[in-house]
């Protein structure tokens, strides 16, 4: 058993559909017991410290944020290697840099190194789940599975799809990515934390024929996710109406092939229609909103506040994207995200922004019993947040009024690098810690 101690902040209502306010809970001392991966007590410390068995000391957080693990709905792990490079459009920017950097994963070697890497950097940027992206390298996928059970993180994965518009040592074929994405399914879906994502690409790189059989997948195996892109650019929406003429939209070509439903989150979805959305919502799929790779790409502005209409909410989350994203820090990208909302006339508070990072990123996955708040029984993931980073953050907090302007100021002012992460009750991360701040569980 373990527990920490110190300013929580969780979610329990989504503020989008209800006063902000009123969905936010926080205790200014409160807090969190945990045992067997999962919260077994929450709230103020003087009224939950009964629940501390003899001997059990908690982790004290001072001058910190104590938050819910945070949840990045769009991630693909081998561009850390080329994340900030000169920016182009997105598909000049494919062709030039992301392709070449994932031609380097046949090597296995590379591809266990990169997974490690970036499981350790996402833990130091407090995100402890992450639908992510392979390469078209089965190899890819087992490195990363592998390296996220050493640490015990609840992550979605999947090789990359692509039999068409692509190097050639990038593609495979729609009956080889079928067999070889069964295999990955039947060795890692379910096992332990780790969830499967079926990944074709994006329309462009894909025939119908690779749809079909990523729709196939679907079809035979229960509790699967589905993962690609959707109306990034103008220039990709319009080779997409090309290449698939007789489809309504976009979101039809991957509806035709029984892509669109649960568990089936699409990156950016800049540019779609109100239909788009009305489909999202009648059947549970999410978008995954990926503010700093958009500005960086000049992909558009993503439509927030339309996407989350009371009147036919669509579950949203929040995404680094990298490399054409700018850091895997949430806590960043929620900074941007304000900057793009304000952009086309809206203004995201932090309790809203909260909401993305956590609880409407675990709602996206379809993970809102287990993850993204902290509850009793909900799985044991924490972000810390140091709110005394910097001499500068630690003079502004001290002018905050209110707990919100805190938060707020700290996904504007704040470091990528969070004070700890925990992952199902244990402190995978603490930056402190000397000589490795990483430690598997356990």
């Amino acid at each position: 058993m373990r527990a920490v101690r110190g300013r929580v902040l969780t979610l329990k209502g989504n503020p989008f559909l209800a006063e902000p306010g009123s969905c936010l809970v926080h205790h200014e001392d409160g807090l969190v017991v945990m045992q067997g991966g999962r919260v077994t007590a929450f709230g103020g410390y003087e009224l939950t410290k009964a629940a501390l068995p003899a001997g059990v000391v908690p982790t004290e957080y001072p001058d910190a944020l104590i938050l819910p693990g945070l949840v990045d709905t769009h991630v693909h792990y081998p561009q850390i290697q080329m994340v900030g490079a000169f920016g182009a459009q997105l598909l000049g920017w494919l062709e030039r840099y992301t392709f070449p950097a994932e031609v380097s994963f046949a090597d296995r070697r590379h591809a266990e190194d990169t997974a490690r890497l970036f499981l350790r950097e996402v833990l130091a940027c407090g995100t402890t789940t992450a639908a992510v992206y392979c390469t078209v390298h089965p190899h890819s996928v087992d490195a990363f599975f592998a390296e996220s059970e050493r640490f015990n993180t609840r992550m979605v994965a999947g090789k990359v799809l692509m039999d068409r518009n692509a190097p050639s040592a990038l593609l495979d074929t729609a009956e080889r990515g079928y067999r070889e994405s069964e295999a990955l399914i039947r060795r890692w879906h379910g096992r332990g934390r780790q969830l499967y994502g079926v990944t074709p690409r994006f329309a462009p790189a894909c025939t119908e024929a690779q749809l079909d059989a990523a729709g196939a997948l679907l079809r035979e195996h229960d509790g699967l996710y589905l993962q690609t892109h959707l109306s990034e650019s103008p220039a990709e929406v319009a080779w997409v109406r090309d290449l698939f003429p007789a489809r309504a939209s976009y979101l039809d070509v991957y509806a035709h092939a029984g892509l669109v439903g649960p568990r089936a989150v699409f990156g950016h979805a800049i540019h779609v229609a109100e239909e788009d959305f009305c489909t999202c919502h009648r059947t549970g799929a999410a978008l995954s909103h990926c503010p700093t790779s958009n500005l960086f790409l000049g992909s558009g502005l993503f439509r927030l506040f339309d996407a989350l209409d009371p009147r036919r909410p669509v579950r949203v989350g929040l995404g680094t994207d990298v490399g054409a994203g700018t850091t895997l820090s949430l806590v960043r990208t929620l900074g941007e995200a304000y900057k793009v909302a304000a952009l086309r006339g809206d203004k995201l508070d932090a309790v809203r922004a909260l909401w993305l990072a956590t609880a409407g990123g675990a709602e996206a996955l379809h993970l809102e019993d287990r993850i993204g708040r902290i509850a009793v029984g909900y799985e044991a993931d924490l972000c810390v947040l140091d709110t005394a980073a910097s001499p500068l953050l630690a003079h502004r907090a001290r002018y905050c009024t209110d707990i919100e302007e805190l938060l707020f100021v700290q996904m504007t002012l704040g470091p990528e690098r969070v004070q700890a992460t925990w992952v199902a009750g244990e402190p995978v991360y603490e930056a402190a810690r000397t000589p490795d701040p990483y430690r598997y569980p356990g």
